[in-house]
């Protein structure tokens, strides 16, 4: 009885632990083709990650210098969470709207792993501890990683992680592609 207890606890951990949540797969029509991101089928080639993440990365960055706005996802204003939903959704991929929701999505990664197109998050409230902001990597050099994100003050801008303010408030670095 025993041994069917421990074989039952053993089951049931092992079907309650989950993969890493991938991105939503949403479809676009464009001239009567219809373009579908499958993640699985680009996680293991790197050339079409790379490709996918440059493509994202540079949508972000066409919105360097726009203003911030709560809820914004347009020219006429870009909150941090708006911008990268908007980024990812240029490549048909589908995050969720909030920076806490995102946080939750992809996989972990190291500091030392991160690459063009991961997300990293802070915590920039002193009083609650709680994923509040998001950022994507648009260049990762040994000792350096520069992020694109929509700060209140200065709007869409480019950070680099070894900025005080930033590297106190980094809380992780997340992959979804």
């Amino acid at each position: 009885m025993q041994k069917i207890a421990a074989l039952l606890t053993i089951i049931v951990c092992l079907s309650s632990c989950k993969t890493a949540k991938r991105p939503h797969v949403i479809t676009k029509k464009s001239d009567q083709q219809k373009t579908v991101y499958h993640p699985k089928k680009t996680t293991s080639n790197n050339t079409a990650n790379y490709e996918l993440a440059t493509n994202i990365v540079n949508i972000a960055k066409e919105y360097n210098g726009v203003r911030y706005k709560y809820g914004g996802t347009t020219q006429r204003g870009m909150d941090c969470s708006g911008l990268i939903c908007t980024a990812f959704k240029s490549e048909n991929i589908q995050l969720p709207r909030t920076s806490l929701a995102m946080s939750k999505e992809g996989r972990p990664i190291p500091l030392n792993d991160i690459q063009k197109g991961d997300l990293l998050f802070f915590q920039t409230n002193k009083n609650k501890k709680v994923v509040n902001h998001v950022g994507l990597v648009v260049e990762s050099l040994p000792g350096r990683i520069d992020f694109i994100h929509s700060t209140s003050s200065k709007g869409v801008i480019i950070s680099n992680l070894n900025e005080s303010y930033w590297n106190l408030a980094f809380y992780e670095a997340r992959r979804v592609l």
